[in-house]
Formats: structure tokens, C-alpha cells, sequence
């Protein structure tokens, strides 16, 4: 298969969206954070949701810092493929792009096991709300 300089460039867009989405998740998160926290310092009344609230949220906290990491090495890989077309190593360049495809495809699938543990947590709110 060739590639053209333009073939890892198309990345680009997608990438720099998606990294767009996991900051926007990134501040969601933080957020409720600071909301749990504040709730958590008026009152002690629900501490094990909000301890179980407090696992779950450590855990999204690590998947989206690994989402956002994989995502720049992706955009590396990117630009590295780019150079390595530039100086013609065709070769190397697809192999290089190759792996970045893989980053990507890892980046997505962190954030689909994310997305899942989110509506977890959303299940640990409506079933404390059921029970008052």
C-alpha cells in the first residue's frame, strides 16, 4: 500500500476533535468533583454512594488521562509518518502510521470503557435518589 503525505494528515481533524471531547469530559468531571466534594463536607448522610462515587470518579479520572496521552502519541506518530514520507522512507513512514492507527483505535477504546463506567455512575445517583 502507498501512502501520501496527506494520508496521516487526515488524522489531524479527527484527532484534534477528539481530544476536544476528552478535555470537555475532563472539565465535566472535574467539576462534579468539586460539587461531590461540597456535598460531601455539608453533609455525611450518604457516605458510602458517595464513597462508591469516589472509586468510580478515580477511575475515569486515570482512563481520561490515559485517552488524552494516547491521543497525542497518536498525533506524533502522525507527524513522525509525515517526516519520515518527507525523506522518503515510504516504508517506515507506513509502518509508523500504522501504529498510530493502533494508538487511535486503543484512544477509543479507553474512552468506550469510560463512557460505560459513567453511566455507573449515574446509576449510583438515581438508586440513591430511589431510596429517599
Amino acid at each position: 500500500m502507498e501512502i501520501t503525505i496527506n494520508t496521516p494528515a487526515l488524522l489531524f481533524p479527527a484527532i484534534s476533535l477528539l481530544m476536544l471531547a476528552y478535555t470537555n469530559r475532563f472539565l465535566a468531571l472535574a467539576s462534579l468533583i468539586r460539587n461531590l466534594h461540597t456535598k460531601f463536607l455539608l453533609s455525611r448522610e450518604n457516605e458510602k454512594i458517595v464513597m462508591a462515587q469516589l472509586k468510580n470518579l478515580r477511575l475515569r479520572i486515570k482512563l481520561i488521562k490515559y485517552m488524552q496521552g494516547l491521543g497525542v502519541l497518536c498525533i506524533f506518530f502522525c507527524v513522525l509518518s509525515m517526516a519520515s514520507l518527507y525523506v522518503n522512507y515510504n516504508l517506515v513512514a507506513q509502518i509508523i502510521f500504522g501504529f498510530s492507527l493502533l494508538i487511535f483505535l486503543a484512544s477509543l477504546t479507553l474512552s468506550l470503557i469510560e463512557i460505560n463506567i459513567s453511566t455507573e455512575a449515574l446509576e449510583l445517583e438515581l438508586s440513591d435518589m430511589e431510596e429517599h
